[in-house]
This record gives structure tokens, C-alpha cells and sequence, in this order.
């Protein structure tokens, strides 16, 4: 792919100068600006104030954050350098509850801590880095695998429409629900994309349009609001949208307003087609009653784009950063390893095996 937007590393690292370098999304699309971290607390920062965002981006930072943060230890032995690894490793979970790739990812990195637990400190640094690198390049075979699955899913010149930024920028390349319009977009398909603007905070207006827009694709914004009518108009054929987390029946946890949309997709016959690596499915949630909604701050509804205040001050808010997609709804979960059709109790399962 030729696209100046995948040429974009939203999250790497610089290892001789020991920071962590991220495109801050929250400047997107007014200015490009990347930040370069150093400490723990700056990276906890980043990843709460979705100055990087998107599932696989998060979960990369994570990698390189407990990395980082355990680079310069002096310990001298293996119980003290767990340790501080252990409580780096709880303090950047804490940023984001909701999606599963940051824990998956941290996971990871302890898993690979403990497998060389009879190594030198320095091997076992070495080994961390190591893996945090094969976190990043993983992903993006992932996410190029995912964009093939779901193109045979579509055809030349369908209208699509897009929830939230599920582009190259919240991944470490190509994106998830936005991989096939890229790879769409490579060979001649001309899709028509509409973009939910992803209200309170914009990801869609802001992050996807200015995504599409650099790569040359029909993209037309619209307010979250105006799914149905241009779903009653016949313009979409199909609805393409990233996730956060799948519990084990299929629910899956997205940016506010996917369910909505995915209900007005049943309504009218569209197919709802969730884009999910494997490292966001989590068999260990059941059902999607048993994932943790994080909750933000009401002042990003009234406050956050405006000169002013566009409610009356203390008003109370609702402020859920995601919503659940019942698995009922949603027409195929597009995998590295494929796609998966109901009942997804079965075909889920056979993912791992």
C-alpha cells in the first residue's frame, strides 16, 4: 500500500533514548504531533486522555510502558525486580477498564518475565523489549489479515458506514474495521464510506474522515443521529466497526453508540460485520453483562469541543465511554483466522483450538 496514512506509526519506541514516541490523536485533525514519554505516569496519561487510542494501539503501549518502566531497575535479583515489574504492570492497567488488549497485552510481557526468571536482570530486560516489539509487528500482520477476510465480505462500489476510528492510527498498521476499505481502496472497489461523527468525543469526525480522506476514499461525514436515514435511504450495505472486547457468546464491547447502530442495522437488513483480533476476544467473559463499562468524565459532552460550555453548569451526565453490541445483532466476528457466523459459543472456541 502506497497511502501517506500508512506511512503513521502512532506508537513506537525509541530505545536509545529510552522513550516511548505517540501520535497524540486527541490534537488530530488540526495538528500532527507526537509525544515523546519517558515516565510511567506520562504513558498512564497518554493512554487515559486517549491521546493514543483504538484497542491494539493501547495494548502496544502497554508492552512498551512495562518495559519502560522496568528498563532502568537496579535490582540485583529477580524477586525485587518482579516486583517493581508487578506494580508497573497494575498501574497502567488502571488507565483503560474496558479494553481487554491492554491487560492481554501486560499479560504478555509478565508471562515472558517469568519464562526467563533464571536469566540474568539484563537478559530479562533484553526479553521484554523483545517481546513488546513482537506485540507491535504481530499486530500489524493481524490487522492486514483481518482487512482480506472481511474484503471477501464485500463488493466493488458499496456504501459502508463506520462507527468510531478503527483505523491504522488506533492500531500499530492498517487498522481493523478499516482494513478492508483500505485494501478496498488498493484495487479498485470505490466504496462509499459514511462516518458517524462518534459523539462526545469525535473519533469518527475527527480521526476517520481525516484517515480516508488522505487515502483517497469517498468518505462523507455524518452526525451520529443520521444512521437511519441514510440506512433507509439505501445508501449502506454494510456497517464495518472495531471492538474492544468480545465476551464468549459473541457481545462485544465498543465506542458509545454501536449498539445503536447495530439495532437500526437489524431493522433494515444490513449486515453488521465486527472487526476483532483474537487478542480482544476474551473467553474468560462470558456474556457481555460481565465487561466493565468505564465511565468519564460528563465535562467531555458539554465542554470539550466548545468555546463554551454548551449545557448549564453542574448539570448531571452520563458518560459511557463504550456500550454493548448483543451478539443477536451482529452478523459475523472477522478475524486473523477468519470469519465466525452464530452461534459464536461454537465458533469462537474453535479459534483457540
Amino acid at each position: 500500500m502506497s497511502f501517506k496514512v500508512l506511512e503513521i506509526t502512532p506508537v513506537k519506541l525509541d530505545d536509545d533514548k529510552s522513550e516511548l514516541i505517540l501520535l497524540d490523536q486527541t490534537l488530530l485533525p488540526g495538528e500532527t504531533k507526537y509525544l515523546h514519554l519517558t515516565t510511567i505516569e506520562s504513558i498512564w496519561e497518554a493512554i487515559y486522555k486517549l491521546r493514543v487510542r483504538g484497542a491494539p494501539a493501547i495494548g502496544i503501549t502497554g508492552a512498551y510502558g512495562a518495559y519502560l518502566a522496568v528498563k532502568h531497575s537496579r535490582a540485583d535479583n529477580f524477586d525485587d525486580f518482579y516486583a517493581k515489574f508487578k506494580k508497573a504492570k497494575e498501574y497502567l492497567g488502571s488507565s483503560r477498564p474496558t479494553a481487554v488488549n491492554l491487560f492481554w497485552a501486560l499479560d504478555r510481557m509478565e508471562d515472558c518475565l517469568l519464562a526467563n526468571k533464571d536469566k540474568s536482570i539484563s537478559d530479562i530486560k533484553r526479553a521484554l523489549l523483545d517481546e513488546a516489539n513482537l506485540i507491535r509487528q504481530e499486530d500489524e500482520d493481524v490487522c492486514r489479515s483481518i482487512g482480506e477476510h472481511g474484503l471477501t465480505l464485500l463488493k466493488p462500489g458499496m456504501g459502508l458506514l463506520t462507527h468510531c476510528n478503527a483505523g491504522t492510527i488506533a492500531t500499530a498498521k492498517y487498522g481493523t474495521a478499516l482494513a478492508p476499505i483500505y485494501l478496498g481502496q488498493e484495487r479498485g472497489y470505490n466504496f462509499k464510506v459514511f462516518a458517524d461523527e462518534t459523539r462526545p468525543l469525535l473519533q469518527g469526525a475527527r480521526l476517520t474522515t481525516w484517515e480516508l480522506m488522505q487515502a483517497g476514499v469517498d468518505v462523507t461525514l455524518i452526525c451520529d443521529n443520521m444512521a437511519s436515514i441514510v440506512m433507509k435511504n439505501g445508501w449502506i450495505d454494510a456497517v464495518l466497526v472495531g471492538c474492544d472486547r468480545v465476551a464468549a457468546n459473541g457481545d462485544a464491547a465498543n465506542k458509545i453508540g454501536t449498539s445503536g447502530v447495530a439495532i437500526l442495522a437489524k431493522e433494515y437488513d444490513i449486515p453488521f460485520y465486527v472487526h476483532a483480533p483474537l487478542s480482544t476476544i476474551d473467553m474468560k467473559t462470558k456474556t457481555g453483562k460481565d465487561i466493565h463499562i468505564e465511565l468519564r468524565p460528563g465535562e467531555e459532552i458539554y465542554k470539550a469541543w466548545y468555546e463554551k460550555p454548551m449545557a448549564p453548569e453542574g448539570v448531571k451526565t452520563y458518560n459511557p465511554a463504550f456500550d454493548v453490541t448483543d451478539a443477536k445483532y451482529i452478523t459475523a466476528i472477522i478475524t486473523e483466522k477468519g470469519i465466525v457466523y452464530p452461534p459464536y459459543e461454537e465458533g469462537l472456541v474453535k479459534l483457540f483450538e
